[in-house]
Formats: structure tokens, sequence, C-alpha cells
């Protein structure tokens, strides 16, 4: 069942090599390296997304890691300023390793239930612009992460029958 992908990814010019791993916890990772928490979430047979960023695109909610924050707190709070949704279950996907140049970091990726808390109007950073509730098996009319994005996807589709 636990995979590793060694794959790259390129944004905005700069390819990182990104290595891959399906977790059922994050008792493995540093926490001290670890910048990134996200959510494939689900409300009802629907898949999250949110478009915004720094790229200007559509992708999967969640964000930066904040000094004294659990990884589960980052998680909660992300996807509440990011999409106005309310986290009530969620279960560790698996994470990412990505190197960039000398730089070095990690980020997690969960699924999650959610539901909304109020209408979505926007992310108080002003990141997120829009949210959309689709078809999971629709995601790559709007984002394609390859080998890694494929299998980050099916795990969470996997797990979340297990809710």
């Amino acid at each position: 069942m636990l995979k590793t992908i060694n794959s790259t990814m390129t944004v905005a010019g700069k390819t990182s090599k990104v290595i891959y791993h399906d977790t059922n916890d994050f008792d493995e990772v540093d926490p001290g390296k670890t910048t990134q928490a996200y959510g494939v979430c689900f409300y009802g047979d629907k898949m999250l997304i949110g478009f915004g960023g720094k790229k200007k695109s559509w992708g999967l909610v969640g964000g930066t890691i904040k000094a004294g924050e659990t990884f589960v707190d980052t998680l909660k709070r992300e996807i509440a300023e990011e999409s106005n949704m309310e986290v009530l279950k969620y279960m560790p996907i698996g994470y990412q390793e990505v190197i960039y140049n000398e730089k070095y970091k990690i980020q997690l990726r969960y699924v999650c239930l959610v539901k909304p808390i109020a209408p979505f109007i926007k992310d108080p950073d002003g990141s997120v612009k829009e949210i959309k509730l689709i078809d999971p098996k629709d995601y790559k009319k709007y984002f394609d992460w390859g080998k890694v994005g494929e299998r980050i996807i099916k795990r969470a589709i996997d797990l979340k029958s297990k809710f």
C-alpha cells in the first residue's frame, strides 16, 4: 500500500525535485522542515478546490504553518480562511519532500470531510478568490500535478470511504 514517487515540479520556471510518500501518520516528518498542510476536501461527493495564490490557478486549499501551530491546527485554520468550510474529519494521505537548490521543505496532504460555515466571500489574506465544488474525477480540468497529483487524489478518494 505505501508508495513513494520521485518526480519534478516546475513553478515559475524553477524546477524542484519532489519525493512523495504515502503515510498513515506524520510521526516521521521533521516539524522544523514542514512548511505546509493542504487538504483534499470533500463536501458530500464533491471535491473542494480554490482559485488564486501566487500562481493564480486552481488547486487544493490549505497553507503555511505558523509558529506554535500543530499540523492539524494549520489545516483547520487554512481551510476555514480559504473556503469558509469547517473540517469535520481528517486523515493523512501523504507528504512530499521538495528540494530546490539547497532548500529542503516538507508539505503535508490530508483528506478531509468539510461543511460550509457560511457563504464564501473571500480569503482574509486575499489569496483565494473563488472556490468550487467539483466531481473528483474532473480535477485534471483544473490542475494536473502528474503522477504525484494522481496518487494524492486517488488515495484521498480511497481513504474518504474510511470515514
